[in-house]
Order: C-alpha cells, then sequence, then structure tokens
C-alpha cells in the first residue's frame, strides 16, 4: 500500500543517491578538480565564471549531467508508461518503434540543414516530436481493432513501424556525403555532448509536461493492470488513456532523442528495476523512475567519459551493455522461465 511517507522517504532516498552520483560525475573528465572546488563554483555560480574551474563545470560538466539527467529521466518515465499500458516487461520506446520514429524525424532535419539555425535544437525536437508522433500514430492504426488496441498486435505494430523506420535511416544514412556522415553516426550512437543552458531550458519544459501527462493517469494505469474489462467497469475509459500514453511517451521519447540521438535500453531497465524494488504502484513508480532514471543516465555518462580516457564512447555503448545482459535475464526468469 502506497502512503505518503513512504512515497516521501523513497522519494528523498532516490534523490540522495542521484545527488552523490551526480557530485561524482562532476569530479570526472581531463582537468582534475576537488568536490571542495566544485562547492565552491556552485554556491555562487553567477560570480564565478572567471576561472579555470569555474567555466569547466559550469560551462562543460554541469549542462552535460542536466542533460543527462533529463533524459534519463525522460526515457525511464516513456518506458514505465509503455510497460504499465501493454503490461509487458519488454515493452519500451525502441520495442514500440516511437524511438526510431523520433530518429528519423531529426535526421530528415539534420538533411535539411536545420541544426545550424539559431536556436537549431528547437526545430530538431519538433521533428523529432512529429516523427515519434508520426511512429505511434502508425502504430494506433496498424494495431487498433473496432477502435480498440489489442496488446499483442500493438507490440507487434511496433516492431514493424520501429523496423521500417530504422530501415528508413538507413537509407538516408547511405545517401549523406562523407563530411557530414561521422556527425550522424556519433548521433545515432548516443550523444551526450554539451547542450546550452537555453536549450536544457525547452528540454526541461517539454519533459515536465510529458511526465505531468503521465502521472496524471497513474491511477487509470494501475487499474489497466487488472485487466481492460475490470477497468473498464471501474470507470477507466481504456481508449482515452492509450491515446494520452501514447502522446506523453512521444513526447518524452522525442525530446530526449532530438538533444541526444537513440539511446537505448533506459526506457527497458530502469522501470522494471524500479517495479521490482518498489511494487507496480504507478503513483510511486512514476516519480521514482524519474529519479532512477537520471542516476542511471548520469553514471553511465559517467563510465562512457573516463573508460578509454582522454577519448569517450558514445553513451548508448554503455546503456546497450547494461541492457543486453538485463534483456537476456528477463527472457529467462520472467517470461521462459524453463529456457
Amino acid at each position: 500500500m502506497i502512503t505518503l511517507r513512504r512515497t516521501l522517504v523513497v522519494t528523498a532516498a532516490l534523490f540522495g543517491g542521484f545527488c552523490l552520483v551526480a557530485a561524482v560525475a562532476l569530479t570526472l573528465g581531463s582537468a582534475a578538480i576537488g568536490l571542495g572546488e566544485i562547492a565552491r563554483v556552485l554556491r555562487r555560480p553567477w560570480q564565478e565564471w572567471g576561472d579555470l574551474a569555474a567555466t569547466v563545470i559550469l560551462g562543460l560538466r554541469l549542462p552535460r549531467i542536466l542533460l543527462a539527467a533529463m533524459a534519463g529521466a525522460g526515457l525511464a518515465v516513456a518506458g514505465a508508461a509503455f510497460q504499465g499500458l501493454t503490461r509487458n516487461p519488454l515493452a519500451d520506446p525502441a520495442i514500440l518503434g516511437v524511438a526510431s520514429g523520433a530518429a528519423f524525424g531529426v535526421v530528415v532535419a539534420q538533411v535539411l540543414g536545420l541544426e545550424a539555425l539559431p536556436f537549431g535544437f528547437v526545430p530538431l525536437a519538433a521533428f523529432a516530436f512529429g516523427g515519434a508522433l508520426l511512429a505511434a500514430t502508425a502504430v494506433y492504426l496498424i494495431a487498433s481493432v473496432g477502435g480498440r488496441l489489442p496488446i499483442q498486435t500493438l507490440l507487434l505494430a511496433g516492431v514493424i513501424t520501429g523496423l521500417f523506420f530504422t530501415s528508413a535511416i538507413t537509407l538516408i544514412v547511405s545517401l549523406l556525403d562523407f563530411g557530414r556522415l561521422g556527425g550522424v553516426i556519433h548521433w545515432l550512437l548516443g550523444n551526450l555532448s554539451s547542450v546550452g543552458y537555453r536549450g536544457l531550458e525547452v528540454m526541461a519544459i517539454a519533459l515536465a509536461i510529458g511526465v505531468g501527462l503521465v502521472y496524471a493517469q497513474a491511477r487509470s494505469l494501475n487499474l489497466l493492470a487488472l485487466g481492460e474489462e475490470s477497468a473498464l467497469q471501474l470507470g477507466v475509459e481504456a481508449e482515452r488513456v492509450k491515446r494520452i500514453i501514447f502522446l506523453a511517451a512521444s513526447l518524452l521519447t522525442g525530446v530526449v532523442v532530438a538533444f541526444t540521438g537513440p539511446i537505448g535500453f533506459v526506457g527497458l531497465i530502469v522501470p522494471h528495476a524500479v517495479r521490482m524494488l518498489f511494487g507496480p504502484d504507478h503513483r510511486l513508480l512514476i516519480p521514482a523512475a524519474v529519479l532512477s532514471g537520471a542516476g542511471f543516465l548520469v553514471l553511465a555518462d559517467g563510465l562512457a567519459r573516463t573508460l578509454i580516457r582522454p577519448a569517450e564512447l558514445p553513451v548508448g555503448v554503455i546503456t546497450a551493455f547494461c541492457g543486453a545482459p538485463f534483456f537476456i535475464y528477463l527472457l529467462r526468469t520472467r517470461l521462459h522461465p524453463r529456457l
């Protein structure tokens, strides 16, 4: 049973863990900066841009950590929403094709040169959201039977849609000239290179809207776990909830992909782990996914920056190495225990 006290305790513990991970991440990099120096800069950030430590912390490391935290939170909530909606632990933005649709939108925007415009992150985010929404709409139309969305056809439609958009991306990349190919490939592997604070503000607003929409459906997601017929008898408009979840998760996925590229497995690992630790109630699961997803991706980015220093790995490589064994674990213990 979820109580206010338990919610506050879990949230406070996860927030403390995230702060610890973020503090360690601030110390990682080619320039050695201790926690004391970091605390001095963060106490008065508007006065501390004059020295090297402040420039590195405020201009490079802090924006990157904020970007990783917001991206992880957005992907985790999108995954939690899809898993709750489909009642399937393997459902996430990638499985349902939404991430591929968002990536397709961004690749199209990059080919059109929109990222070179002033505030280029805005058209990139718009194209990503449009691609994600297009993919979600395609999945909805393919899977819809008499105005309803059977779970089995929903997942199958997601896989088909994802493959289509992935093939479209491959075609576009194959036609690019070599000079532009490198940047797109790096982005497609997941890239957390620094985004300015103005871009982070736009991202934060969009993610807040998406998370708010999902959290508003927390009770409905709890009731849908009992089955659609039972939920309907308890007053849940199942089809309306599905449309809202698709819209909100498309927004979350599209915005994250626009700023970071497609980063796999975050929406699979984090919600499932949080559900195992704290239970299936979405009133607690969603805020827990926000903080856990943020901490997970900040930690993954820290590893990506340090494992082959002074070079760095794409963060998507780290999440894939974490996610593949977890996916196998799910298959063996949750879906096919006799394997």
